[in-house]
């Protein structure tokens, strides 16, 4: 028999723009706007260094969170997600990804037989086409004081995320969905980035994810997983980051239809096959472009 829980004193806020939960010593506001319009785009355009936008950019969408007994503040919004965009020329690490049919094209227009080698390809913007993005959210310069994010100790249960509590059916005080960016990357696959929050009797819990789909090249994944226990004193955050990337047929192969694509245009089902994958291939070989954010990360953050 599951055991009743019992709900904390808050309270919910609602504008046209925002809805807002207040509970203990927290305030958290998600902003959910349509998408941006010309003018918003081309101020959020020159504020990110002029890299063109996504298709979809949800300029003003955005999750805070204010911790007001120690004056922490952070936040997770469109711009600084696109500012974690690599602007200029894909450096080692960087996960620079070509189009799968590019080298097929070029061998088309050459002749099979043909004795002039093929050009080098180059991308003709500069900048990440992908959009892959390793924001883990940031601190609000608003902030009173700086809090330092430590290294998790392995053995120490408080510093680790606890699935069990996660997946319990503990009523859902606080929920949101907030979209900051999508592309279609010129009918090419698609990358999203989204958050996540629940705020639930005994904890907040807010998932940040990446997805990437190349079509015939790769699949690719990084969550940001914020949790924190009511419980915990001193008040402690915990921070997960996870990257994942396998190549297209991988996680093709991996369909519960063969001829049912659909599943490869679903984020929550791609993410979640990636994270089944060995992690030998899936966050240490990925596709083979040595995209730095293959990894699991977790940092604890200690609210004083």
């Amino acid at each position: 028999m599951a055991t009743a829980v019992a709900l904390p004193e808050h309270r919910l806020l609602e504008s046209p723009n925002s809805r807002a939960i207040e509970i203990g010593c927290w305030t958290i506001t998600s902003c959910t706007n349509p998408i941006s319009n010309a003018g918003q785009c081309d101020a959020l355009q020159a504020a990110i260094g002029g890299i063109p936008l996504p298709e979809m950019t949800f300029g003003s969408n955005s999750l805070e969170l204010e911790h007001r007994e120690s004056g922490w503040k952070y936040s997770f919004s469109t711009e600084e997600a696109l500012r974690s965009v690599r602007n200029g020329e894909l450096q080692e690490g960087d996960g620079a990804v070509k189009v799968g049919y590019a080298d097929a094209w070029l061998r088309s227009r050459t002749g099979a037989l043909s004795q002039i080698p093929m050009p080098k390809t180059v991308p003709t913007k500069v900048f990440d086409w992908t959009y892959t993005s390793l924001y883990p959210g940031h601190a609000r310069l608003s902030s009173s004081k700086t809090i330092v994010w430590n290294p998790a100790e392995r053995n120490n249960p408080k510093h680790t995320i606890p699935m069990a509590e996660l997946t319990r059916h503990d009523p859902i005080l606080f929920y949101a969905e907030i979209p900051l960016y999508e592309d279609e990357l010129h009918d090419n696959g698609a990358a999203h980035l989204i958050v996540r929050i629940r705020v639930m009797p005994t904890c907040i819990f807010i998932l940040q994810r990446f997805t990437l789909r190349v079509d015939g090249v790769l699949f690719r994944a990084y969550d940001t997983r914020i949790y924190h226990s009511f419980s915990s004193s001193p008040p402690l955050v915990v921070r997960e980051t996870s990257g994942w990337e396998a190549p297209y047929e991988r996680v093709k192969v991996r369909l519960p239809t063969r001829d049912d694509l659909t599943p490869l245009t679903d984020p929550m089902w791609i993410s979640k096959i990636l994270s089944e994958i060995p992690n030998e291939i899936s966050q240490e070989i990925g596709a083979g472009t040595k995209w730095k954010g293959l990894r699991t990360s977790t940092e604890v953050a200690t609210l004083l």
